[in-house]
Parts: structure tokens; C-alpha cells; sequence
């Protein structure tokens, strides 16, 4: 444990923050809540059309793990620098 805050020892050192989340996987993980709320809607009312939300909830969450590995990926590739 140690203290955070203030100015940082040396400009080399990591930062203890986790990485932020890309702007594509944020937007990805968007269009999975909102197709899986689509698919609940069009499931209550009785349509089959609810199978494609889920299909595309599916795509989406996929894209959002990718976009996140991606990130953490390069994040410790730019801090093994």
C-alpha cells in the first residue's frame, strides 16, 4: 500500500488506474443492451422478429470482448515498453 495521490517518483512509472474502456467496445456494449431489450419487447408481443435482436445481441457482446482485449492488449504492450 502507499500513497497515490500527489506528483508521481519517476515519469516511467505505471499508472495504477485500470485502463479505460475504447469508445468502440463502450458503443458495442450499447447496441447489445439495447438489442436484447428489443428482443424481450418482441418476444412479449409475440413476434419471431426477436430472434434477429438476439442474433445481433450475440454479434455485439462478441465485438465488445474483442474491443476489450484489444485495449488491455495494447495497454500492457505500451507499458512493457
Amino acid at each position: 500500500m502507499g500513497d497515490t495521490g500527489g506528483r508521481q517518483q519517476c515519469p516511467q512509472c505505471p499508472r495504477q488506474e485500470p485502463a479505460p474502456m475504447s469508445r468502440l467496445a463502450l458503443y458495442a456494449l450499447v447496441v447489445c443492451v439495447l438489442s436484447v431489450a428489443a428482443a424481450v419487447v418482441s418476444f412479449v408481443q409475440g413476434s419471431w422478429l426477436g430472434v434477429v435482436w438476439v442474433l445481433l445481441a450475440g454479434l455485439s457482446s462478441n465485438m465488445t470482448w474483442y474491443y476489450v482485449r484489444r485495449g488491455r492488449a495494447a495497454s500492457a504492450a505500451h507499458q512493457n515498453r
